[in-house]
């Protein structure tokens, strides 16, 4: 009998991929590597056209021309349509997101998907799901769902399996590759066993496997509060600092060099769907089950008043130099959530501009990597020349720490308003390029 490593690679044994974006894009792109056949679905016809274009992913090395090389082989099939999609192969990957509203989880899209599934659902399949859920998803929501519309039994009929994505974005195929092990839980033993036989044709790290689905959906959403957390207590002690005249970034690096501490870094906001969605999942349901976790609620204000607490800083900074603050030019640099990537869902980026607009501010947007957007409000000029957001700008505001921006000089912002103010949310200016800039930053 063939392995199912095999059978993936021979294409007897066919992966449908649900959602093609940061994350479902370098998913499809690493088993395309492992000599897969994959059928790529996702909702949105733009994002299917870059793909074919060969000009998606810009910022995930590798993928696009994965996807353009596996295109030309018939390796790589695309399309909107999930239920055929569903039909036609018999491993089907959920790689769509979860969102929170009114602070609770919107499970829609992974319910909408589900549905599609289950209507091409076969006995043999398995459906692997891999988004971030509260504990007891995919047990108690998906399975259900998938065996009322299929008609068949989950772990009799078909596998079920929770496999949770743990990417960082700029690194997914090596990160999936390589730097991390593959977590695995399955509804019953023999979803277990397939799930680690899948799993470990493109882990090297291997997998761990988890007594039960709740565990190891509760363990990705943990992952995300403990940097969620650790940030709030940056953000916190950087504040202390400031208070007391001393340099947060010299008292970390001293007390990091010892093992048992990892003080992290203080900064503009905590974006992006997973650090400050993981936590909001965590505290609903521990508010269901009557246990609120109030350290949790705490560090989200914390990350969440970050914006504020900056601008407030830098309103007290034009002051300070004799500068109007009210309708004062704001060049702001970066609009990703973060360093080197095009995504900026859920940036900071946005409340800084909030923030700066209460004082009727002239708010410009520089980002090296994305040219538009629909999210900032009317009056805000987003560009990708630096030039034009800093020309007469009052202020300039580190938002984002793209690498582009650490190799900034005092030149770099000739055609600002003297003197040159300068705000680094994200403390990576080279102080040595500034000598008789004001320069301030979080925590010193």
């Amino acid at each position: 009998m063939k392995t199912l490593a095999a059978q993936i690679k021979n294409h007897e044994k066919i992966i449908s991929i649900y959602g093609l974006g940061n994350v479902g894009g370098a998913i499809a792109a690493t088993w395309l590597k492992h000599g897969a056949k994959i059928i790529g679905v996702d909702i949105s016809e733009k994002l299917l056209t870059e793909i074919r274009l060969g000009s998606s992913h810009r910022k995930e090395p590798f993928v696009s021309n994965i996807f353009s090389k596996s295109i030309k082989k018939g390796h790589l099939i695309l399309t909107s349509n999930g239920k055929e999609a569903s039909r036609n192969s018999h491993i089907k990957i959920i790689v769509v997101p979860v969102a929170i509203k009114n602070n609770k989880s919107d499970l829609s899209i992974v319910i909408s998907v589900c549905k599609i599934i289950a209507s091409g659902l076969k006995k043999g399949d398995a459906v692997i799901l891999s988004p971030s859920v509260p504990p007891g998803t995919t047990e108690k929501i998906v399975l259900p769902l998938l065996e009322k519309i299929s008609k068949l039994k989950g772990g009799k009929d078909f596998f079920l399996v929770y496999n949770p994505e743990r990417i960082f974005e700029g690194r997914a195929i090596e990160d999936i590759e390589k730097n991390y092990p593959a977590i695995i839980a399955g509804l019953n033993k023999p979803s277990q066993e397939f799930g680690k036989s899948l799993l470990e044709i493109i882990s090297r790290k291997g997998v761990i496997m988890m007594p039960n689905l709740a565990t190891a959906e509760a363990e990705k959403l943990f992952e995300g509060v403990y940097r969620d957390v650790n940030i709030a207590l940056a953000n916190q002690l950087a504040e202390y600092c400031s208070k007391i005249g001393i340099n947060y970034w010299e008292a970390r690096k001293a007390a990091n060099s010892q093992p048992f501490c990892n003080l992290h870094y203080p900064g503009t906001g905590v974006g992006g769907l997973c650090i400050p969605i993981y936590p909001k999942i965590i505290i609903e349901s521990s508010k269901i089950v009557g246990k609120p976790l109030k350290l949790l609620e705490f560090s989200r204000m914390i990350n969440d008043k970050m914006p504020i607490q900056c601008v407030s800083k830098s309103i007290e900074i034009l002051k300070n130099n004799g500068k109007k603050y009210r309708g004062a030019t704001i060049a702001i640099l970066g609009l990703g959530f973060r360093g080197e990537v095009t995504d900026k869902r859920l940036s900071p980026t946005y409340e800084v501009v909030n923030q700066f607009l209460k004082y009727n501010c002239t708010i410009r947007v520089h980002d090296p990597y994305i040219l538009e957007d629909d999210e900032l409000p009317k009056s805000v000029k987003l560009s990708m020349k630096l030039s034009i957001v800093t020309k007469d700008a009052d202020l300039i505001f580190i938002a984002t720490d793209h690498k582009e921006y650490t190799k900034l000089t005092k030149s770099s912002f000739k055609n600002c308003k003297k003197p040159i103010l300068i705000f680094d949310g994200r403390n990576i200016l080279n102080q040595n390029n500034f000598k008789n800039i004001s320069l301030f930053t979080i925590g010193k």
